[in-house]
């Protein structure tokens, strides 16, 4: 069965703690969207804020979309209101979109309590504004808020406002599960009461994420004849989100066997997804399904020896059809064949004696603090080291760094540092935000003069743990630092009592992987 997949990331998605995107980023992730392959995209509430004014302006001569559609977001008229002269139904008419999605209750309890009217003129409401924007050439979607639990109230008002709807002509009913609340099990019950009464009506579903189940609810939607599913990228919503396009699309394209984006567009799932994520600055849960960098990532030694055989033995897709890929970490828990594995990702050969000595060390390291599991980086130079191959493209000799509190506002880190670099021994300072990124800039002043490259490199994430907090400000730290050349990343671990000393062994790692790959 076809499924249109309409994507609600700019408008719903976006009501999440901590996102605010410019209508730049907007406009950046409408295109990505659309490379995705997504049928529809929600661009936002025309008329809602100066931003949302802006990005639709923007869209009728920057956007342009090869695959999707765009849909501009509203309500129904208000209370003891005329339609024509209701400025948020106006702002649906100027958006420019020739789809909209209108927002209406469908829940007695929201009709008398939020609304503070009664069932007849909510109709009215939806009614009046359905045939106003069909009038003036627009398609309508409507989003029947609170269905599923307006259902359970009373059905009978539920069929009252659905008839109504319907008769008018809509494009799509949408049943809403706006509180996040409903079970799979309530889905199945519902809709296999609603959906035979239409024969020709055109249902979809858009389901919160309160109870962990809007993709499962989804799915079984689809099972019983629905084909218009609403989501977000990375499950992006208020509250804890809406239904996750990211595992959803793969479900019902490579698990259910529906068509919904192109068996090459779901190629570009985990690139997309995670683009995304790097314009609205909140990174993807590694274990995220299908698309986190755990998605694929084997740890076990018993896991690693089944996918040197096979690796449908372990993973139950093949990871490049969405995008992802597969990859085996080593540590103190790991296998000879995971070593072996690992070694051959990064190009080395290990024997069977090499692997024994590196799984030593590791797990020595680990028991010190080191965790190499996001530090694949400095993996690879340990592993180069069993294998005496011990990079020399510096040497150090010393560095020093200090902080200054100019004012209250003002804190300056300066570092100087003393490297041997191809026999010429180089003094060199850096002054930067912190001491951290004060050694950067000392380091890559160093080292730029036999080595010009090197300021392509940038450290895109620090991040700093205590390991044993009982011991208090003595404690030993764990540094994890993420690099990038804007063509890969990177990154590298340090562990010391001293977080300076850490971050400067993670910052070392860093640079000389960074050599010693390019």
């Amino acid at each position: 069965m076809k499924i249109d997949i309409f994507d609600t990331t700019l408008r719903d998605g976006f009501q999440q703690e901590g996102i605010s995107p410019s209508v730049k980023d907007k406009l950046a992730i409408a295109k990505l969207l659309d490379d995705l392959g997504v049928n529809f995209i929600e661009g936002g509430w025309p008329g809602a804020s100066p931003k949302e004014e802006e990005f639709f302006s923007k869209a009728k001569t920057e956007l342009t979309l090869k695959n999707a559609k765009l849909v501009s977001f509203g309500s129904t008229r208000k209370l003891n209101s005329k339609v024509d002269e209701d400025p948020q139904v106006k702002a649906l008419i100027d958006s420019g979109t020739d789809f909209v999605c209108i927002v209406g209750k469908s829940s007695k309890l929201h009709i008398t309590k939020a609304l503070q009217t009664d069932v007849e003129s909510a109709i009215s409401m939806a009614v009046d504004t359905i045939e106003y924007l069909s009038s003036n050439g627009k398609r309508v979607f409507f989003d029947a808020e609170h269905f599923f639990d307006g259902y359970k109230e009373d059905p009978n008002t539920s069929f009252k406002i659905m008839d109504a709807v319907i008769t008018t002509g809509v494009d799509c009913f949408i049943f809403c599960d706006t509180n996040g609340g409903t079970l799979p099990s309530e889905v199945e019950q519902i809709l296999s009461e609603v959906l035979p009464k239409y024969k020709i009506q055109k249902f979809g579903v858009h389901f919160q994420n309160d109870n962990g189940c809007a993709v499962p609810n989804s799915m079984v939607a689809v099972n019983l004849g629905v084909d218009h599913v609403q989501g977000t990228m990375n499950g992006y919503g208020e509250r804890t989100g809406n239904a996750d396009l990211c595992t959803l699309l793969p479900n019902l394209s490579l698990k259910m066997g529906h068509e919904s984006i192109s068996v090459e567009s779901l190629k570009l799932l985990t690139p997309i997804a995670t683009h995304i994520a790097e314009l609205v600055n909140v990174s993807i849960d590694s274990r995220h399904p299908y698309v986190g960098s755990a998605a694929f990532t084997h740890k076990a030694g018993l896991h690693a020896s089944g996918m040197a055989k096979d690796s449908s033995l372990y993973e139950h897709i093949d990871s490049s059809l969405v995008g992802n890929y597969t990859r085996t970490t080593v540590s103190e828990l790991a296998g000879r064949a995971s070593v072996i594995t690992k070694a051959n990702e990064f190009g080395l050969e290990f024997s069977n004696e090499d692997a024994r000595e590196l799984i030593n060390e590791v797990q020595n390291l680990e028991h010190a603090g080191y965790q190499f599991e996001a530090a694949d980086a400095s993996l690879y130079l340990l592993m180069n080291k069993v294998k005496s191959n011990v990079p020399k493209f510096f040497t150090f000799e010393s560095f020093r760094v200090f902080s200054e509190r100019r004012n209250s506002e003002n804190v300056i880190s300066e570092a100087v540092t003393k490297l041997r670099v191809n026999e010429n021994r180089y003094v060199t300072t850096g002054e930067g935000v912190g001491p951290v990124d004060a050694l950067s800039k000392a380091l890559v002043t160093a080292l730029q003069i036999d080595y010009p490259n090197v300021t392509t490199i940038k450290l895109v994430d620090y991040k700093v743990r205590i390991i044993d907090s009982t011991d208090g400000t003595e404690a030993k730290t764990r540094v994890l630092v993420e690099f990038t050349d804007s063509t890969k990343n990177w990154s590298t671990i340090g562990v010391h009592k001293n977080i300076i000393n850490a971050s400067w062994n993670a910052l070392c790692d860093g640079f000389n992987y960074y050599f010693m790959t390019s």
